[in-house]
């Protein structure tokens, strides 16, 4: 059978084997795993002489290492023991490195022994660590000679430690209780022995092996956080560990050695111990006396500043005294703790935060992010101690200093290099964690932020004074990102002016900020980066310009300059920032309209370009210097146009002749582009799209008035300038109607017909059907129709008292359209998804029909044909209930619906719910004749219909059980409208009908005063009838 595996696997690892053999090549080996047979075989070939191929021994293995985690006879796992334990001793034993297997199959050898251990060691492999420590000996004299043999011994060592004590292994697992029984015996067996064979490799090997001592050195690391901590720090351990740690070498290059061992005095640092334990192992150890000579030493000191600087070396530094200070810190926050104990912590704080703060300023980020866990700690630790004793207060200058110098661009950097995005973005997710670290400085002591922050930003505004363009960006760029977070002291206090008063301290001193980098130039300053803080903290703080309007026209007068930035980044973001700056200010901008718009109009020209696909989906905003981000970004422009030409300041004849100078260029273009587009040009097609959104946005500008909102009832436009914009709204609508086919053509058209609503106000309403049609072409997809049915909600609501006649004679053919989309087959799951998206949109738009005193049109002349229709679809989604995408959701919205539809068309109640239930003998008198008989013959059958489906289990899942709530709420309101003509429907023919006894579901509806007692009744039915 060897030979069969062995070809089986030299197949399934072939590239070029066919497909359908490496199938059943696969299929065979998988079939190894649970055979005693293929077991065997696997066995052998790992062990045999002479060896098959390096991967069939790898798959050998792992067959027999699945056979030994399955495994539960204990002779099985004795046999696969015996043999590889022999054949370790022939391969490992003999000192050959001929002999050796490669690292890949000692790791999975190493495994295997690893679990035969889990399995054996308690009760029948006592001698496990005998049996390899044995190897590490050539004469079998305690001498650890055996390279080969120690180098596995070590090896299966850090198996072990992965398999039983690893929290990041074994936390993932339930072997919990069987690896704390393992430690334990392994502790009381074997440990002391474990621990003295280390002391004699290192003896053996240092100087000799770098290699082994390495191994070595992180096996310690690794071990010592679950056995005795005197088994490692002892004077003979520290007396091998100590010249490792400060060992150097003649280029001062890379040691591994080193770093290692400098890591496994962080490990033991990091046990976990008792305060005063903790603080005597650290003095002991002589720590910051070690991270002292470690710190002036030549790879950390005098080479820091060059090419040559140790960078491994200073992260593991910084490790260990990252580690150190947080236990520190750990122990300080402990009340408990003895004072003699606390004294020797906060002298041992002292010491080391010279060096926490050299390595938050190393300038590689790895190296300061190493340190950022115990910077949080020990701050954290500050603001919960108070009062704030002199010794730590004192602290916190430096800190806060190393933090902002670390917020600085280093001297290599360069900004917006397209080969640099990625050392960019780091640097600016550093920024954000050291941001938390300042609000930290912030919360314990405001005052001293407020004072370090002003002189670093004043300090910089004054060197711009002296050195002009000769300064540093960076310097600039360090103060200005301050400023933009400074604002945020501000904030508890609702912004910087609190009754035309500075809020507070904070405030006061960003304002004079704000006066001096304005007055400063610093717009002026010739680097991208420090052009573009500059508008984001004018736009930040748009507040202090509204106090202080002498401002205003040179900062608007520097956004125009800067507009037309030559850099794209800054260009294109300065658009959106300009928007904003003059949207805030557009009562105090009126007067420079004309300039500002006459400024910018070189920017308006639209050139759509059609872009190659790129395979790149991952860049952001700022970096996405595509022609359709440059076109999102124009679109701004528009935006601020219409908002600056708008202002109530100016005169309407002015505000029309603003408003042309932009329409009738891009009408132009619509006209030039209109047949060409018709007859296919991609190129066209997108210009027209390009138009139709700056039109609309244009239009969003003018007016953001949102019809039946009371709260920007004041911003509604007045007539000339509707009238202007329903040239634009006919523009559009020519090419929709000529371009309907287009997605892209009807996309951009939906987005216009939402802006111009609050430009046009109720002139949009005649031109709906010539929209619905457009929109809703037989092109339009179901998820278009739903985003256009969101649309036509707001027209309604807003527009209720003036649409109704509107709304009337569009209504039918506007649900033929909905209907075809309801009726189309679902082809996969983005379909089943826009079909509940449509759904619940068109419920919802009946619904928003019917709340806003408009169901008259549901059963108009002109729509009562259609009514049929409209109901069978509604109680069809209604009844619905089975898995699907939405299919509940739908449901409760159609219950809801048809709820309505009872209450405004059942007429006055007749009955009333509660403990003391009242029924009129005065019959139904529906709102039409013939309804009360609909609700009982039609409505209320949709709800049996629902509680009688077997996959409907509202106990078991949410939306199931608000679909029963409104069931309930319609059975209620059926009776409240109909009274004893319900109930004795429900008596005399219903429930006979059904062969039930319905008494209790009566006596419950009539009883319970609101519908959450029937849908409980019901809940409690289901459950006893399944």
């Amino acid at each position: 059978m060897d030979t069969q595996v062995d070809n089986a696997i030299q197949i399934a690892w072939n590239p070029a084997t066919d497909q359908n053999l490496k199938s059943q090549a696969f299929e065979f080996i998988n079939q190894l795993r649970t055979d005693p047979a293929g077991r065997e075989a696997c066995l052998s070939l790992f062990t045999r002489s002479p060896r098959p191929v390096e991967v069939v021994r790898l798959v050998s293995l792992d067959v027999v290492n699945h056979a030994i985690q399955a495994q539960q006879d204990s002779q099985a796992l004795g046999h696969i023991k015996d043999t590889l334990v022999d054949y370790v001793r022939r391969t490992y034993g003999s000192g050959n490195p001929d002999d050796v297997d490669p690292a890949s199959l000692q790791n999975k050898l190493a495994q295997a022994l690893t679990l035969l251990f889990v399995a054996l060691y308690k009760d029948s492999w006592s001698t496990f660590f005998d049996d390899f420590l044995s190897l590490t000996s050539l004469q079998n004299n305690g001498s650890r000679d055996n390279l080969s043999g120690v180098v596995f011994y070590l090896r299966l060592l850090e198996s072990v430690h992965d398999e039983i004590a690893d929290v990041h292994i074994t936390g993932a697992n339930s072997n919990g209780k069987r690896n704390t029984e393992l430690k334990d015996i392994l502790r009381a067996r074997d440990v002391r022995k474990v621990a003295a064979s280390w002391q004699q490799i290192l003896t053996q090997w240092q100087g000799q092996n770098d290699k082994v001592v390495e191994m070595a050195l992180k096996v310690i690391g690794k071990w010592v956080d679950w056995i005795d901590i005197s088994l490692v720090v002892n004077q003979d351990t520290l007396n091998l560990l100590f010249p490792l740690v400060g060992r150097t070498n003649p280029t001062n290059s890379e040691d591994r050695v080193r770093d290692a061992a400098i890591n496994t005095f962080t490990e033991i640092v990091g046990k976990k111990m008792k305060p005063a334990d903790k603080i005597s192992m650290i003095i002991f150890l002589n720590l910051g006396g070690v991270v002292s000579q470690l710190v002036a030493s030549p790879p950390l000191h005098e080479l820091r500043t060059t090419s040559s600087y140790d960078v491994d070396l200073a992260e593991a530094v910084a490790k260990l005294v990252n580690n150190t200070v947080s236990d520190v810190v750990r122990i300080l926050e402990d009340t408990k703790v003895e004072t003699e104990t606390r004294a020797q912590a906060e002298q041992l704080l002292q010491t080391f935060l010279p060096h926490l703060l050299r390595f938050f300023s190393d300038e590689y980020d790895e190296i300061c992010s190493s340190v950022i866990s115990s910077i949080t700690d020990l701050l954290t630790f500050l603001r919960k101690a108070k009062p704030l004793p002199p010794v730590y207060s004192a602290m916190l200058s430096p800190i806060l200093n190393a933090i902002i110098q670390k917020m600085r661009y280093d001297e290599t950097s360069s900004w917006g290099d397209e080969d640099e995005q990625t050392d960019e973005a780091e640097f600016q997710e550093l920024r954000k964690r050291l941001q938390v670290l300042q609000k930290s400085v912030s919360a314990v002591d405001e005052g001293l932020y407020i004072d370090i922050l002003s002189n670093v930003v004043g300090n910089t505004f004054q060197n711009l004074d002296q050195q002009g363009g000769q300064m540093d960006w960076r310097d600039l760029d360090l103060a200005l990102h301050e400023m933009y977070l400074f604002g945020e002291l501000t904030v508890p206090n609702g912004g910087l002016y609190a009754k035309s008063e500075p809020s507070g301290v904070a405030a006061e001193r960003l304002i004079v900020m704000m006066a001096k980098m304005v007055e400063s130039g610093i717009a002026s300053f010739n680097h991208p980066a420090i052009q573009l803080q500059y508008m984001e903290i004018c736009v930040r703080y748009c507040s202090f310009f509204e106090s202080q309007i002498n401002y205003i026209p040179q900062v608007l007068e520097q956004f125009v300059q800067l507009v037309h930035h030559q850099h794209i980044r800054v260009r294109t973001r300065s658009w959106y920032l300009f928007f904003r700056f003059v949207k805030h200010l557009r009562a105090h901008v009126g007067n420079v309209a004309e300039t500002v718009i006459k400024s910018i109009s070189d920017l308006l020209p639209i050139r759509a370009e059609i872009q190659e696909e790129s395979g790149d989906d991952m860049s952001s905003d700022e970096s996405d210097h595509s022609a359709d981000a440059t076109f999102n970004g124009q679109l701004y422009l528009f935006e601020a146009i219409g908002t600056i030409s708008s202002e109530a300041s100016i005169p309407v004849e002015k505000q029309i002749i603003y408003a042309r100078s932009i329409l009738d260029p891009l009408f132009s273009e619509i006209q030039r582009n209109l047949e060409p587009a018709k007859s296919g040009d991609a190129q066209a097609i997108l210009q027209i799209h390009h138009v139709i959104m700056a039109l609309g946005t244009l239009a969003h500008g003018f007016s953001d008035w949102t019809p039946g909102n009371s709260a920007t009832a004041h911003h509604a436009p007045s007539q000339q300038v509707t009238e202007e914009f329903s040239r634009a709204s006919e523009a559009i609508l020519i090419a929709l109607e000529s371009l309907r086919t287009s997605f892209d053509v009807r996309t951009a058209s939906r987005a216009a017909f939402s802006r111009l609503m609050g430009v046009m106000g109720i002139g949009i309403l005649p031109l709906l059907p010539r929209w619905i049609d457009g929109l809703l072409s037989q092109s339009s997809s179901k998820d278009e129709m739903a985003m256009f049915l969101r649309l036509l909600d707001q027209v309604v609501f807003g527009f209720k008292k003036d649409i109704y006649d509107v709304l009337d004679s569009l209504l039918t053919p506007l649900f033929q359209r909905v209907f075809i989309g309801l009726a189309e087959p679902v082809t996969g799951t983005d379909d089943e998804i826009q079909l509940a998206e449509l759904r619940r949109e068109y419920l919802t738009f009946v619904q928003i029909i019917l709340n806003n005193d408009l169901g008259a049109v549901l059963v108009s002349d002109k729509n009562q044909a259609f009514f049929e229709t409209l109901i069978v679809s509604i109680t069809t989604l209604a009844k619905t209930v089975t898995a699907g995408q939405g299919n509940l959701m739908a449901s409760r919205l159609a219950f809801s619906v048809l709820t309505r539809m009872a209450d405004l068309w059942g007429g006055p109640s007749i009955a009333e719910v509660g403990k003391a239930p009242v029924t009129s003998s005065v019959p139904p008198s529906p709102a039409f004749p013939g309804f009360d008989q609909f609700l009982i013959q039609r409505f209320h059958p949709v709800c049996w219909e629902v509680l009688r489906e077997p996959t409907f289990h509202p106990g078991n899942d949410a939306q199931a059980k608000q679909v029963l709530n409104e069931i309930a709420g319609l059975e209620q309101t059926i009776y409240i409208k109909t009274g004893d003509l319900f109930l004795q429907h429900l008596q005399s023919e219903f429930f006979p009908s059904m062969g039930m006894d319905g008494s209790d579901f009566i006596k419950s509806m009539v009883t319970s005063p609101e519908r959450k007692g029937l849908a409980t009744y019901l809940l409690g039915t289901l459950r006893n009838r399944r």
